[in-house]
């Protein structure tokens, strides 16, 4: 479990730096200049949007467990390792509505929508598939959201003008690869 934990957390931190959801969150931060009330919106839509991605990851791994099964979910982890280096930008399309409902569920809407079908997400239910442990590893993405997120919420566009993207997009995609293809030997055996 503290596996699950620790490496749901690592990867998930690392691959939302520079994300659009950071960028929203950013935008967010910048437009309502409130800072507790989006944290609390984006810790409770990460925590229902990436529960039901890693039950997803780990009901599918329970129907599906079987060697071809745990090398689609290695190649999935290579996938991300790539995708994780295209840099992301916020579409105006993405960006939140006019703030009529508040901080809190302007930002909690926005985030579970713009998280559909983010990397992140699909780390999550990849995550959840080899781990087999829903709970464990949204625990850890969540974390790994609030690492990246509360920091560029409460310090804004200063944080990402300071941290080297790049290379934080470099470490994340070497991790999601290694999962990768540890999973692929350990899978064939040959770890």
């Amino acid at each position: 479990m503290l596996a699950a934990i620790a490496i749901s957390t690592t990867i998930v931190a690392l691959a939302e730096i520079g994300d659009k959801t950071q960028l929203l969150a950013i935008v967010l931060a910048a437009r309502f200049k409130r800072p507790w009330p989006i944290i609390g919106g984006i810790l409770v839509a990460t925590l229902a949007n990436h529960f039901l991605a890693a039950l997803a990851g780990s009901a599918a791994a329970g129907w599906f467990d079987g060697p071809s099964f745990r090398y689609a979910i290695a190649l999935g982890f290579l996938a991300m390792a790539a995708w994780t280096l295209v840099p992301d930008k916020l579409d105006d399309d993405e960006a939140p509505a006019p703030a009529r409902f508040g901080a809190f569920l302007t930002t909690l809407v926005a985030f579970f929508l713009v998280e559909m079908g983010d990397k992140t997400q699909v780390a999550t239910i990849a995550l959840g598939a080899r781990f087999h442990d829903a709970l464990a590893v949204t625990v850890g993405t969540t974390l790994g959201m609030m690492l990246a997120n509360v920091p560029a919420v409460l310090l804004g566009g200063e944080l990402v003008k300071r941290v080297p993207l790049q290379t934080v997009r470099i470490v994340a995609a070497l991790l999601f690869a290694a999962l990768g293809i540890w999973l692929l030997l350990s899978t064939a055996g040959l770890v």
